[in-house]
């Protein structure tokens, strides 16, 4: 099987023998059968080891080395790609499809072109990022809009010498970034891995196979590269850790930007995170809540406001909260100690500090708390809030109408 055009055919002609016994089975299912009888867990990466295979036996037109090369390219508008990653592309532009129907009768390589503002329908090349990424096209599949949708696997960083539309769509002339040798950083390493855990937490990321990846190689860039694209960062951020060439300055980069300990605690939120401390060790509870923070929260001198604006009744909301303290957590009472924060209330001082880190708070507020409190669904505190008819969008609303008022 030389092609993955094969594998294909094995499927209809799969899904054609179990018609004529009864049995019917969609395309994609038939795809999905055929790769785990030739042992391989998907039709993703079937596909992907098939297109290896081909692309290997192929002659390329135009080899990176040293010099320059010309190839496809595709102008992205609001993602940045990474080495190693496979991610989607949903192509409309006219100018792209053609680039990459070019690519695919070649070697299925092309540049991957960061645009510097998204609202460019004809991107040149002063509207593209010096650095950008060469990528192998795994699979190309035509949607009923018109648009296509292609499957690729970042290779290597490239940098950009020109960019421009042709008669064959846009092209790129690309030169190799060698990086710098990776030195051995194991303090920085362990630190990064264990700063991402809590930034996935903070933000909800479930990511198993991410964590076995992490586990098993020690290559910095590697790792930096695995990170990046997964966190929650602007085009720009993004663009200049894939600009950092340095493996070991680039992982300290994103360990730089999940450090939460620089996002100081306004001194209001200081003191309602202390008044909910205090709530839970009078009447000595050996953990700290979420809905002892909730009830400071509902007297904290920002989050009260935004409460208010959003039509809570603070008082019901007040008792409601004193009721389930008092009646329902007798379980946790002990003799002596004071209250520790529970996990979920540690997981809401981790999102609020993201929160301030992302709005650009100089320092955490009872409102970027109120905001990390929506995430833990399961928690009496957003049940209490959800019957009043709070949820997150109302807070968020509120918050921008405060910001107006400010402005204007």
């Amino acid at each position: 099987m030389r092609d993955f055009r094969d594998a294909k055919a094995m499927a209809q002609t799969l899904r054609e023998s179990l018609t004529t016994k009864a049995v019917t089975v969609s395309h994609s299912e038939s795809l999905e059968l055929v790769s785990r009888m030739l042992g391989v867990a998907d039709w993703n990466t079937l596909s992907a080891m098939l297109h290896a295979e081909r692309r290997e036996a192929a002659a390329p037109i135009a080899k990176l080395k040293s010099a320059t090369a010309i190839y496809p390219a595709v102008p992205l508008r609001d993602f940045v790609p990474f080495p190693g990653a496979t991610f989607p592309l949903f192509v409309g532009r006219e100018n792209t499809m053609l680039a990459l129907n070019h690519a695919f009768e070649g070697t299925r390589e092309m540049v991957c072109a960061i645009q510097r503002d998204a609202t460019v329908d004809e991107p040149q090349s002063a509207d593209v990022y010096e650095i950008g990424l060469l990528a192998q096209l795994v699979e190309l599949e035509r949607l009923s809009d018109g648009s296509i949708r292609v499957l690729t696997r970042g290779i290597r960083r490239v940098g950009l010498r020109s960019f421009a539309a042709t008669n064959c769509g846009y092209r790129a002339e690309a030169s190799e970034l060698p990086e710098s040798q990776s030195a051995a950083a194991p303090d920085l390493v362990r630190r990064t891995i264990q700063r991402f855990e809590d930034y996935a937490a903070a933000h909800g990321l479930l990511m198993p196979d991410v964590w076995l990846l992490l586990d098993q190689t020690r290559d910095i860039g590697h790792i930096a590269d695995t990170i990046a694209p997964r966190m929650k960062l602007s085009v720009k951020d993004k663009y200049e850790l894939l600009a950092i060439l340095d493996p070991v300055k680039r992982l300290a980069k994103i360990d730089a930007m999940e450090d939460l300990s620089s996002r100081p605690l306004s001194p209001a939120y200081v003191a309602t995170r202390r008044r909910a401390l205090e709530l839970a060790d009078r009447r000595r509870h050996q953990f700290a809540t979420l809905e002892h923070l909730l009830l400071a929260l509902s007297e904290d001198g920002d989050a009260a406001p935004v409460l208010q604006t959003c039509n809570a009744d603070l008082g019901t909301l007040r008792q409601n909260l004193t009721d389930y303290l008092d009646k329902e957590l007798a379980h946790i009472v002990v003799e002596t100690g004071t209250a520790e924060p529970t996990a979920a209330f540690q997981r809401v001082d981790r999102r609020a500090a993201l929160h301030a880190q992302q709005v650009g708070n100089p320092g955490v507020t009872g409102v970027d708390a109120l905001v990390a409190l929506f995430p833990e669904t399961r928690s009496p505190a957003a049940r209490l809030l959800a019957e009043q008819g709070i949820s997150r969008w109302r807070v968020d609303k509120a918050i921008a109408q405060a910001s107006a008022k400010d402005k204007g």
